[in-house]
């Protein structure tokens, strides 16, 4: 692929051109001293080193080797024979990756089944709000983080967004069902896979001239990179939905974090840079996603797919202004602005308006009888919503690359 140049850019129209030669000219913000201490860790201690300098020491120079030594297309054939947590590993995969893999698959000694259970419940009842949230503010929150928008953009997922953002969904749609993590769910199996491509894509993007060019670290998907996007789920849902005022028992609360802890080391995250608590996360946050959130060129194509998914699902209900709109009620203006979205003057004004008292009926805090028309359309725009971002009505099949983007 021929790189992001200023003259590109501008050729691609105006506002795009001069954003795309601000991304090259500075492509990315300093990030802030690490301070956050592991004792507010699932660990409850650990080493003050920065996690941007820390990344997968056990699966990258595994994952190297396997492409390295040409095994990938074999093992991912393997592979997309195993779905199921419960599942043995197939026959014949190479004895140090199932090594890997067999321990990787283990859920930490911290787990606690009967928290993981409460999840699954809470999931069940919230599982409409959940799917906006993950799709729209999490999903385009992702657009905005700049290393993962290059990451994504440059990497072989970016040729095929659907597809990326199918095995994306994935994860959202996996750690919300209601099994899980027992033997007959898959987050553990979609996790342990995300692990393996998340190695792979370190190995392969500082391959890639394009990335090299536009990016401004040498290896991507630090452990730090991994919590900024960790923080963009179940920090910003728990925060937008604190907002909303929804009905949240303590237990709720402590049991949807604590699926997502549990994910977090699936994934690989070090137990010492996880938050124990919400209060532990927002502070986290504080310092690692809110300060690096900034516009791209790559992110703000990235977006635009993500605003045209809807246009064939149901155009009265799931057109690209009306996820415009949502994506600047539950982002704010300035990103919707680096974002390109622009005003609509029905959608607005009306979510700002009645969202809140849509909430409150829905929880039976208000009485229904009352309700405006509204009401029922951002009961169908849940649905609606939902369904697309996190229903899963094919297989899908999560493959370690051997490859970037395609030129």
């Amino acid at each position: 692929m021929e790189p992001l140049s200023r003259r590109r850019m501008l050729m691609a129209g105006g506002a795009l051109g001069a954003l795309g030669a601000l991304s090259v000219a500075a492509p990315g913000r300093a990030q802030s001293v690490w301070t956050w201490s592991g004792s507010g860790s699932v660990a409850g201690t650990g080493a003050t080193t920065d996690p941007r300098w820390v990344w997968d020491e056990e699966a990258d120079p595994l994952v190297a080797s396997l492409i390295d030594r040409g095994d990938v297309p074999a093992v991912n054939a393997l592979l997309r024979t195993w779905t199921k947590n419960g599942q043995p590993l197939p026959d014949g995969l190479p004895a140090d990756l199932r090594t890997f893999m067999e321990s990787a698959r283990q859920l930490p000694s911290w787990t606690d089944r009967g928290k993981l259970a409460r999840a699954a419940d809470f999931n069940t009842r919230r599982g409409l709000y959940l799917g906006v949230l993950y799709g729209l503010a999490s999903g385009m929150m992702s657009t905005v983080i700049p290393k993962e928008a290059r990451a994504v953009y440059y990497s072989k997922g970016g040729a095929d967004m659907k597809d990326r953002i199918s095995k994306t969904a994935k994860l959202g749609y996996d750690i919300g069902s209601l099994h899980a993590f027992e033997p007959d769910g898959e987050m553990i199996v979609t996790a342990v896979k995300t692990r393996l491509v998340h190695a792979a894509v370190r190995h392969l993007l500082p391959q890639s001239p394009a990335w090299v060019q536009a990016a401004d670290e040498e290896i991507p998907i630090s452990q730090r990179d991994m919590m900024v996007t960790w923080h963009s789920l179940p920090t910003t849902v728990m925060q937008k939905l604190t907002a909303w005022k929804v009905p949240m028992p303590a237990a709720d609360s402590d049991a949807f974090l604590h699926s997502w802890q549990v994910g977090a080391h699936l994934l690989g995250i070090r137990d010492e840079y996880i938050p124990a608590s919400f209060t532990e996360a927002n502070a986290q946050a504080k310092q690692v996603l809110d300060p690096v959130l900034a516009p791209t060129a790559e992110g703000l194509v990235l977006s635009d797919i993500l605003l045209n998914l809807g246009s064939g699902i149901d155009g009265a209900i799931l057109t690209k202004p009306i996820l415009g709109a949502f994506t600047r009620f539950l982002l704010g203006d300035k990103i919707a602005q680096w974002l390109q979205i622009p005003r609509e003057p029905i959608w607005d004004p009306l979510l700002q308006a009645a969202w809140g008292p849509f909430i409150a009926v829905r929880e039976g805090l208000l009485p229904f009888p009352l309700a405006p028309q509204a009401y029922w359309l951002f009961d169908e725009f849940l649905r609606k919503a939902a369904l697309l971002f996190l229903s899963e009505a094919k297989p899908i099949s999560i493959e370690i690359p051997v490859a970037n983007r395609p030129s």
